[in-house]
């Protein structure tokens, strides 16, 4: 009777269990881009968001904790991006400026001028280069050791750029835009290496672990960046604005317009967590570098922070205390512990 007992108990205390998301506030208006750092040496990392308020903001990755505001800026950011050393932010707005930042005092290490709005931005490995894209077709690369014009541009996509990205390579990078296809691009020779055609509007990128995600349409495509092979395509029961692979490469996170996020197996495509918390279409999301988390943005102006094992330890969700049963193989006595 007492083992009975024990199992019920813990049976209920599981139910009991429910996805809480942390939500971060801040912003007055839509969150359109998130990016985290990588984990840095003392085993934190860092969250960075793009909002139309125009006001970057820094957060403590594992908690929400805001830590800093750039300012700055003279309209909406469209675009962010984190060093991976969490040092370095680099911002993309309304203002036709992309700015390189000082991640711990705030200040403004670099402004970089461009001739449109700048809708994508992206910092290589050391954070020493700056990759943006424009509102019209314009890619550029500017030398942060020596700011001032772009070092390189080219004219890449025929419409808005929707996304770029450094490989761990600096001599390549890639990019996707509004006339639904994905290019890679040859530093060295200034060239097109691949490009890669899409039959529905793509909503952007997300490089990680040699593996391009991409969603497009009610879709999400996994790509080999070296490649281009097509790995895997999963429909959804929505438009998808954005999607991030675990860094186990089992599942993918997304949200787009319904408002939900979902989480879906990469092996059988199917839908294994769903949620609807936000109160407006879902623009970005993020897993975090360690797996454990992903964070999301939305056109309600919150960040949300979710648990990737719902009911474990970490941050700022404390696992409820659970009657374990501890089955003693001399003498098979159960024991509540």
């Amino acid at each position: 009777t007492l083992l009975y007992t024990i199992k019920f108990e813990q049976e209920c205390c599981i139910k009991m269990i429910r996805q809480t998301p942390i939500t971060c506030t801040g912003h007055s208006r839509p969150v359109v881009d998130i990016e985290f750092s990588d984990i840095t040496d003392d085993g934190s990392y860092y969250l960075v968001s793009a909002s139309k308020d125009g006001k970057p903001q820094l957060r403590e990755g594992g908690t929400g904790d805001w830590l800093g505001t750039f300012e700055g800026h003279k309209g909406a950011i469209w675009a962010v991006d984190i060093s991976y050393s969490g040092e370095r932010v680099a911002t993309g707005a309304a203002d036709f400026i992309s700015n390189f930042w000082d991640a711990a005092t705030g200040d403004c290490l670099a402004s970089c001028s461009h001739s449109h709005i700048v809708k994508s931005v992206s910092i290589n490995h050391d954070a020493t280069l700056l990759l943006t894209g424009t509102s019209k077709s314009k890619l550029s690369i500017f030398d942060m050791r020596h700011p001032g014009a772009a070092k390189e541009e080219y004219s890449a996509h025929n419409g808005i750029i929707k996304g770029c990205r450094f490989l761990k390579n600096d001599n390549f990078f890639i990019s996707c835009g509004e006339d639904n296809t994905m290019k890679m691009w040859d530093r060295r020779s200034n060239k097109e290496l691949k490009s890669q055609p899409f039959d529905q509007a793509i909503n952007g990128m997300v490089l990680m672990e040699g593996v391009v995600t991409v969603p497009y349409g009610n879709c999400v495509a996994l790509y080999d960046v070296t490649t281009f092979d097509l790995l895997r395509t999963c429909t959804l029961p929505c438009t998808v604005n954005s999607a991030s692979l675990h860094v186990n490469q089992r599942y993918f996170v997304c949200g787009g317009e319904d408002l939900h996020v979902y989480k879906v197996s990469i092996e059988s495509g199917s839908i294994l967590e769903s949620y609807k918390k936000h109160f407006g279409p879902v623009h970005c999301i993020r897993y975090s570098p360690d797996g454990e988390l992903y964070a999301s943005g939305s056109e309600d102006g919150t960040i949300r922070l979710w648990q990737n094992h719902v009911g474990r330890t970490y941050g700022l969700w404390q696992t409820p205390d659970i009657p374990a049963v501890n089955c003693s193989p001399s003498n098979h006595d159960f024991v509540r512990s």
